[in-house]
């Protein structure tokens, strides 16, 4: 885990948006159902985003240039990725937008 949060920017990225959404979470005052959710979103997209750069180092590993079948395992590993950050921001909608709702 050290390794992923010190030398690869998107998982830095990912933090400072776990960061952000929990900084919210308090401040909204989600309930405890909520919390659990959005834990468990957490941990989806940041095991799909590290699972992500291993297999793109893994492929670089193994083929330094460029090569189309690589890159098509590439793509579709930072598609699962894509897939997990997009029901993250489904689930963030439905949590939160009611809240922003309130407030207006």
């Amino acid at each position: 885990m050290w390794f992923l949060l010190t030398t690869e920017s998107s998982i830095k990225t990912q933090v400072f948006f776990v960061i952000l959404i929990t900084i919210a979470g308090f401040y909204f005052d989600i309930s405890t159902t909520e919390w659990l959710i959005q834990l468990l979103v957490i941990g989806l997209v940041l095991v799909a985003e590290s699972l992500n750069t291993g297999i793109e180092k893994l492929s670089d590993f193994v083929h330094p240039d460029y090569h189309k079948k690589i890159g098509f395992i590439k793509d579709i590993s930072a598609g699962a990725a894509g897939i997990a950050a997009i029901i993250s921001l489904i689930i963030a909608g439905i949590i939160y937008i009611p809240k922003i709702v309130i407030l207006f």
